[in-house]
């Protein structure tokens, strides 16, 4: 019993003598849940419509815009308003200019959100879109794909990194002919190996169990997920490059990973979020990954089409790989 209390007393000391690791600990659960009340705070609406206007503050508002709990989301391009509603993914669109909106006679969400405008409002002009809704699954599975990547990446080359470092592994991999570029090279191949070859199985078991939409290329998908994985392990690979406590460095992925798990569109659209929120979603390596998996998978976009997020992820890639490299250690934090 001495001997274990001497180690219980030892570990609680270390602990709270390892300031950062104690602070990251406090603080970072409070920063996470004031981030998320702000953008999720408020009380969800029951429908969502979609607002065409060519004016930038609508000179007339409807008697219809000023009911409660709904969401009227304005869109720039009427292209992907329809789209969404021929996808049941927003209720109704209006034309507050031309008093005209569409409806989608298969959504029963539609009709309820149209019993309401007519009755608010008689004076529009009635026009139908048609299309099927798209399941639940089939939207979420790109982007439990990314989710899977990113914990696979991030995790899986930053833990390995500071647990060799910290057991003295690099120090004598240091004194060996291998450098650093082979050594994180080597690290890179193999994490990247492992995470394709697991989504690939999730894809794939996911297509047969539950007959997942794939309307889009399969060579095109495999690029996404590996440019994907190649940008999340670069990451990884940055905020292990120096740090030696696992706890703080859990922490550091911790704040990488929840960010993206919340504003990169894995679980729920962010549809309605204040507009710096969508900025800060477009800084995030895994928003551009799922949204390039769920266009390909669910849209059918070819290579054209997800260029940009392409792009970004292999720019994303070379500047985590430059830092990385640059501020590599095989030994102790700052040396």
């Amino acid at each position: 019993m001495k001997r274990m209390l001497a180690v219980f007393s030892a570990r609680n000391r270390e602990f709270f003598r390892d300031k950062s690791t104690l602070t990251w600990n406090l603080l970072f659960p409070f920063l996470l849940l004031a981030g998320f009340y702000y953008v999720f705070g408020q009380a969800q609406p029951m429908f969502k419509v979609g607002v065409l206007s060519e004016q930038d503050a609508y000179v007339s508002r409807p008697v219809f815009m000023s009911l409660k709990h709904i969401q009227f989301i304005p869109y720039q391009e009427s292209g992907f308003a329809f789209e969404r509603l021929e996808r049941h993914q927003i209720d109704l669109i209006i034309d507050i200019d031309q008093y005209q909106y569409w409806v989608n006679e298969e959504s029963r969400n539609g009709y309820v959100v149209e019993q309401l405008l007519v009755a608010s409002d008689p004076t529009f002009q009635r026009n139908l879109v048609r299309g099927k809704a798209i399941r639940y699954i089939d939207w979420v599975l790109p982007g439990i794909m990314g989710m899977n990547i990113m914990f696979s990446s991030l995790f899986g080359v930053g833990y390995a990194i500071v647990r060799y470092r910290k057991n003295g592994v690099l120090k004598r991999l240091n004194a060996t002919p291998l450098t650093a570029l082979e050594f994180i090279s080597a690290q890179l191949l193999s994490r990247i190996l492992m995470v394709v070859l697991i989504v690939a199985i999730l894809f794939f078991g996911a297509r047969a169990i539950f007959s997942t939409m794939m309307i889009g290329q399969y060579w095109l998908l495999a690029l996404t997920m590996l440019l994907g994985a190649l940008s999340l392990v670069s990451l990884g690979l940055l905020v292990a490059a120096r740090l030696r406590s696992e706890e703080f460095t859990g922490g550091l992925l911790n704040m990488a990973t929840w960010p993206m798990m919340g504003l990169s569109e894995v679980w729920f659209p962010l549809e309605g979020a204040p507009h710096f929120v969508h900025q800060l979603s477009q800084c995030l390596p895994l928003t551009h990954l799922v949204q390039a998996m769920r266009e390909i998978m669910i849209d059918g976009a070819g290579f054209v089409a997800v260029s940009d997020h392409l792009s970004i992820l292999m720019l994303m890639s070379a500047v985590f790989l430059i830092l990385g490299s640059l501020f590599f250690s095989w030994d102790a934090d700052g040396r």
